[in-house]
């Protein structure tokens, strides 16, 4: 069974729609975190020529500034060529959701003390 992964941030930047010559095309955003290591995650969405007006979508409803929650997993692409040997990893976003509010939810204390 595959886990759902989550991860909480605001958006620093998105890269421009890089196309394919198969029309599959796709883009990088980033967010920045409020947790004290691994602040700034990168995060790839990929879609295939069927898809592609996702990547449009997601630059019309999501700007840089925007909080949001990214479901995502983890994908891993096995390179060998000649003596070189190599596994490039990235983070697949499925699905962002804008959230409200900060990256972290702030600690109220109603005691009077």
């Amino acid at each position: 069974m595959k886990e759902k992964l989550l991860q909480l941030g605001k958006i620093i930047s998105i890269s421009d729609k890089k196309m394919f010559d198969s029309g599959a095309g796709k883009l990088t955003f980033r967010i920045e975190t409020d947790d004290q290591y691994n602040k700034i995650w990168e995060f790839e969405l990929f879609k295939g020529k069927d898809h592609v007006e996702h990547l449009d979508n997601f630059t019309k409803f999501n700007k840089v500034g925007d909080n949001v929650e990214v479901e995502f997993d983890i994908r891993t692409n096995h390179y060998e060529k000649g003596d070189k040997d190599m596994v490039f990893t990235s983070l697949g976003a499925w699905k962002v959701n804008k959230v409200e509010g900060t990256t972290e939810e702030p600690v109220t204390d109603d005691l009077p003390f």
